[in-house]
């Protein structure tokens, strides 16, 4: 009997030791979203997220409801209220292996109305989410995000491109007015280009809207024989004390597609001067001339003709210098002589003024 005893007893008090109080069923509550970020372009805001995996106790989120987009011009939401949107749940389910949810991400785009924008340059609305179980109760609100509600202008009207021999100029008309651009507001027009097929654009340059009616950038970092695409947008700039300035850009332009073909001679060479060898040389004469600045310049081509006759290029390669020796000439002759530019795709300028030498 006591042999028996002794091996009941720990039996007993292993099995009293796994008891204890039971757990309250779990609320099925999902943790609210943390990572709330939204950025504004023209009247849209764009909310991003991840929906919850977990509970509030800490537990694999079973199911959500639809996501409750939230909106106020309080600083700060107490409550959501009536919801400005939604997003209806995606059913992705648990990772059997894990036991868990993989993480979603999500976005909604808001349209902010008119009447909540203004030209008040701390306007602002306060948006959070709120991601309810699937009996629609919640644990809450997100962290909240403020976006300045300051109005944005709509893009630049009469947007045009036209090649030149300096690239891509680009035109529009301006459409603020003196008297709405100042104080803390200020407005610019930003231009991009994409090549042709990219989705990735490229800022150009700025503009300052000023008073001027009709405004140009011109885009001298294209490359030539390419195709590419342009667009513009306005940008109103918030002047705050001791801060960073706020900048809100407007909606885009169309893109206007422009083929980026040279057939732009460079500039003409200037200054040209010819001197002679001196007696008793053997006979040449050099010729040197101003430099050619544009950037596409390949060289030079000399050309030559005695009084009466037509000009003959001399050089079936361009020079790189702007200098040239002539020795095919003759003792008691003139010569006369003019250089022209040519750029790497071919397009020759036209012939400087002319310069004579008489061969000793």
């Amino acid at each position: 009997m006591n042999a028996l005893l002794a091996v009941i007893a720990p039996a007993l008090l292993t099995a009293c030791a796994t008891i204890g109080p039971p757990e309250p069923p779990s609320l099925q509550l999902p943790k609210p979203p943390a990572d709330l970020r939204a950025s504004r372009k023209g009247d849209h805001v764009v909310l991003s997220w991840t929906e919850p995996t977990l509970t509030t106790d800490r537990l694999t989120v079973r199911g959500v409801g639809a996501t409750r987009i939230c909106r106020g011009t309080a600083p700060e939401l107490q409550l959501c209220g009536s919801p400005v949107g939604g997003v209806a749940p995606e059913h992705s389910g648990a990772d059997k292996t894990q036991n868990t949810k993989p993480q979603l991400a999500r976005t909604y785009t808001d349209s902010l109305p008119a009447q909540l924008q203004s030209d008040d340059p701390l306007a602002s609305v306060t948006y959070a989410v709120e991601v309810p179980n699937a009996a629609g109760r919640s644990a809450g609100l997100s962290n909240q995000v403020r976006i300045s509600a300051v109005r944005t202008l709509p893009p630049p009207q009469d947007f045009a491109v036209r090649v030149t021999n300096q690239g891509v100029v680009l035109s529009w008309t301006n459409q603020v007015q003196a008297e709405v651009s100042g104080g803390a507001l200020h407005y610019v027009y930003r231009v991009y280009r994409k090549p042709e097929g990219s989705s990735q654009p490229s800022l150009v340059g700025e503009v300052a809207a000023g008073n001027e009616r009709k405004l140009s950038l011109t885009d001298s970092g294209m490359q030539w024989e390419k195709t590419y695409e342009y667009h513009a947008r306005t940008v109103t700039v918030v002047s705050r004390d001791g801060e960073p300035a706020l900048q809100i850009e407007g909606d885009d332009t169309s893109d206007v597609k422009v083929f980026a073909h040279d057939i732009f001679p460079p500039t003409v060479p200037s200054g040209l001067q010819a001197v002679a060898s001196g007696p008793g040389q053997k006979n040449f004469v050099d010729l040197v001339w101003a430099p050619v600045t544009d950037v596409d310049l390949d060289g030079y081509y000399v050309y030559r003709h005695q009084p009466g006759a037509a000009p003959a290029r001399l050089n079936a390669e361009p020079v790189k210098s702007p200098a040239f020796r002539d020795e095919s000439v003759a003792s008691g002759k003139q010569y006369i002589y003019s250089v022209s530019a040519i750029d790497v795709r071919g397009n020759e300028s036209g012939k400087s003024e002319e310069a004579s030498e008489n061969v000793p």
